[in-house]
């Protein structure tokens, strides 16, 4: 693939930039924001240009926080132990399991098997759409691509056998998949990398906890409305055939070679159920008994959400495959294949929003942008942080755009005395919605490369959706917000 000339660009021009900002600021900023805007000038450059992996970037941003005295490296590099990071290691513990065993293929499978969807074009299209956003939920968006590729490409065999032409319903089906990802990330608390960058900088510099039923409530209806605008949006730009011939019988060949339930799938089918409930019930518990009860708050000291999957990911290291042969559900060697990368740029971001506040350099931001747009009301901010995430993370990674974001989206809303809830929630959620570009985000990558998804095609219903869900995020945090009393 080589490396890019924007790539190469970034490399010059980021020094350039932290040059710039450090001596053209106005003189009114401290020498601490101003030392930490510069750096900040610099890794986002990099972040947006690649020329060294992200989470490298992060990594040597925060020590050069520490070279240039804006904090202790033990102060500074705290947040690559914030509680949330755990709950990352953890949940990616549980989604590797579940793809090591084979879980993920055949509940896809099982899925587009049912008696309902028959071969009918439109249905096997929604069902593959509905089936990797689920995926996608509990596992990465690129994991849940990936997985879903091949047997989307086998129902386009059985349609068109060798002969596929880019351009067409399978265009739209490809397509469908990647964006499918994408909003299926957007249902739970771990479903994606901003969410959970999003709920760790608002414990951090706004002191407000958000549960995972709390996301589910809203994250959920927002999935199953923007899943369904996007069905909409392909099969008018992308119409179906008439009949799917064969494809029922290629995927009763693909379950069957699945054969039974094996012992590593019951188990990492077990842990997965376990880790649910106990990030369900403790949000169930307080709705019921109210937040100040005994169990309720047992559950918050003892048990806390970034515990859980630390806590039941450890079962698969201890549940028997093969006791006498020291086969367990989940291996070192199989654990250590989870995106360590995504771990340390999160650290990063929580570092950089962390010394943001400490600096006065968020609030010194978030005055000066409430001056320049006007913002007068929290919805006039989430907008803005709406429309904001969904440019920037199609220039960047949605995991960098949060990063960059969120601090920002916070400090605004606490100089403007607003709750920063539903712009923070916003810019997550609008940071998902990477539609436009190849480029943009994995999935979009992965379907590219099949040779069928033309980019005019990808920009033309990327630019669509991406206002459409811009617009549905506002929507249901405006309706939600309230009714969850976030704000």
């Amino acid at each position: 693939m080589g490396y890019s000339r924007k790539a190469q660009i970034g490399l010059l021009v980021g020094p350039v930039v932290a040059i710039l900002f450090y001596f053209f600021l106005p003189p009114s900023l401290s020498p601490s924001a101003r030392t930490l805007a510069a750096i900040l000038s610099w890794v986002v450059t990099y972040w947006i240009t690649e020329p060294i992996p992200l989470p490298v970037t992060a990594l040597l941003g925060t020590s050069l926080c520490v070279v240039m005295g804006l904090g202790s490296m033990k102060a500074i590099f705290s947040a690559y132990a914030h509680p949330i990071i755990f709950l990352f290691i953890g949940s990616f513990f549980l989604a590797e399991a579940l793809v090591v065993h084979g879980l993920d293929k055949r509940f896809g499978l099982w899925f587009l098997s049912q008696k309902w969807v028959g071969a009918h074009p439109i249905r096997v299209f929604v069902v593959m759409g509905i089936t990797v956003a689920i995926l996608s939920m509990w596992i990465s968006n690129t994991a849940a691509t990936a997985l879903m590729l091949p047997i989307a490409l086998g129902v386009l065999t059985t349609m068109h056998g060798t002969e596929k032409k880019p351009g067409g319903y399978e265009t739209g089906f490809l397509l469908f998949v990647a964006y499918g990802a994408g909003v299926g990330g957007v249902a739970t608390i771990i479903g994606t990398p901003p969410n959970l960058i999003g709920v760790g900088l608002l414990a951090e510099q706004a002191h407000l906890s958000i549960s995972f039923l709390t996301w589910f409530a809203i994250g959920l209806p927002l999935a199953i409305v923007m899943l369904a605008v996007t069905s909409v949006v392909l099969l008018k730009l992308h119409p179906p055939p008439p009949v799917l011939p064969n494809f029922l019988d290629s995927l009763t060949v693909q379950r069957a070679s699945l054969g039974r339930w094996s012992i590593g799938e019951r188990h990492a089918c077990m842990a997965f159920g376990i880790a649910v409930c106990l990030w369900i019930v403790p949000g169930l518990l307080s709705a019921w008994l109210g937040e100040e009860h005994s169990i309720v708050t047992w559950f918050a000291r003892h048990l806390p959400k970034e515990l859980v999957p630390i806590v039941v990911a450890g079962l698969l290291f201890f549940l028997p495959i093969n006791f006498s042969q020291g086969m367990f559900t989940l291996s070192w060697k199989q654990a250590v294949n989870i995106n360590w990368g995504t771990i340390l740029l999160f650290g990063g971001g929580i570092a950089f929003g962390h010394l943001m506040v400490e600096t006065q350099l968020a609030h010194v931001i978030g005055e000066g942008l409430v001056g320049i747009f006007g913002v007068q009301s929290v919805w006039g901010l989430t907008a803005m942080s709406i429309m904001t995430a969904i440019v920037l993370t199609e220039l960047a990674s949605n995991t960098a755009a949060a990063s960059m974001l969120v601090p920002v989206v916070i400090a605004i809303a606490q100089a403007a005395d607003m709750s920063p809830i539903p712009p923070t929630l916003g810019a997550c959620m609008g940071a998902s919605l990477a539609f436009v570009l190849p480029v943009s985000t994995p999935p979009n990558a992965i379907v590219y490369g099949t040779g069928l998804v033309p980019v005019t095609s990808m920009v033309r219903a990327g630019l669509v959706l991406d206002i459409l869900g811009g617009v549905l995020i506002f929507i249901m945090l405006k309706v939600f917000c309230p009714i969850l009393g976030l704000l």
